[in-house]
């Protein structure tokens, strides 16, 4: 584990001056500007290099709201009642009791709830759950109060970004479905991003949110787009970057091929 932080440090001490940067000169200058902070979720550098990002871009003395895509809507109301109870929680016990089990490694969120929770920041649940994503598949935006008038160009980019990233499992019908589920992550990001732009707002989520032709900022109003930088944090061999204001370019994270398992034939079972 020590050679593991250590390591990381490395790491993020190679790479940090861009992502300093890219915090000092996106919105420590200006109060009200609005960063969207990408990701590749499991990729353990780019999480250090947020880190620093907003440890730097609170040093200067914003105070924006910090938006989480790991916590779901749903969980809002646990975070805001535990940050009012007279002994204030820390992360894990936060984490513990609104963020939920299987989908994140929360040892790479811990620290940005726990500066969060250290500097006072609003801290705002930005997720749609798999719940209201399905309500979402089944009845539609509109019913769940979403807006259903999405560009054409928009549906396009989710639905193939979708069946590519589920290794050809999902047919176009049912990618187009899952799409709207993203879109309306999109719009509620994008909405609580807009509520909270006057003292500054900074988003972490996946790439594919940030995304500026496709993700939150299309949803954005105009005025708050105007001052808001979307950052991708991109693996080497990323191509997507003209799809971002800013870019940070990190080495791949070791990972197993995620579509193996599911080109593999499955075992035959043995009749007896």
């Amino acid at each position: 584990m020590k050679n593991t932080l250590l390591s990381l440090r490395l790491a993020a001490l190679l790479l940090s001056a861009s992502a300093l940067a890219l915090a000092n000169g996106a919105q420590a200058a200006e109060p009200g500007r609005v960063l969207l902070l990408g990701e590749v979720h499991d990729n353990a550098v780019q999480h250090a290099l947020r880190l620093e990002a907003l440890r730097s871009l609170l040093a200067s003395g914003a105070r924006p709201a910090l938006l989480m895509e790991q916590f779901d809507r749903e969980k809002q109301a646990d975070i805001d009642r535990l940050r009012a109870a007279p002994t204030r929680p820390d992360a894990d016990a936060l984490i513990a009791a609104a963020g939920g089990a299987g989908q994140w490694d929360w040892a790479l969120y811990r620290p940005f709830v726990q500066l969060a929770l250290s500097h006072d920041l609003p801290l705002l649940a930005a997720n749609v759950s798999r719940q209201d994503a399905r309500r979402v598949m089944s009845a539609g935006l509109a019913d769940s109060g979403f807006d259903a008038q999405v560009p054409a160009d928009i549906s396009r980019a989710h639905t193939a970004a979708i069946e590519a990233s589920h290794c050809g499992m999902v047919d176009a019908p049912l990618a187009g479905r899952m799409a709207t589920a993203q879109i309306a992550r999109d719009q509620f990001m994008a909405r609580l991003i807009d509520a909270n732009a006057a003292r500054g707002a900074v988003l972490l989520a996946g790439n594919g949110h940030v995304r500026t032709d496709s993700g939150v900022p299309r949803w954005l109003s105009p005025a708050t787009r105007s001052r808001a930088v979307a950052v991708g944090y991109l693996e080497e061999g990323d191509d997507s970057a003209s799809a971002y204001d800013r870019v940070v370019t990190t080495p791949r994270q070791p990972r197993a091929d995620p579509c193996a398992g599911m080109r593999a034939p499955a075992p035959l079972t043995p009749t007896v």
